[in-house]
């Protein structure tokens, strides 16, 4: 049975709050986003592969197909 990935995330920026709907690609990691709301660079916490899983309310789709990190 295959797995329904979502491709869409609410990245919620940890200086301002600010929320904002993304999608995530299927092919790459994004390492930085730009908070629309504040213009602080969004980076991966430590552990973590992408923005998607450390500040997105939906990980990134590998994590989602349980095939590990981005790769």
């Amino acid at each position: 049975m295959a797995v329904q990935l979502r491709l869409q995330s609410t990245l919620t920026c940890p200086q301002c709050g600010h929320r904002s709907v993304e999608t995530m690609p299927t092919d790459a990691c994004v390492f930085f986003h730009d908070c629309p709301g504040c213009s602080a660079l969004l980076k991966p916490k430590p552990g973590d592969c992408c923005v998607f899983c450390s500040w997105g309310d939906v990980p990134c789709p590998p994590v989602q197909a349980q095939k590990g990190c981005c790769s």
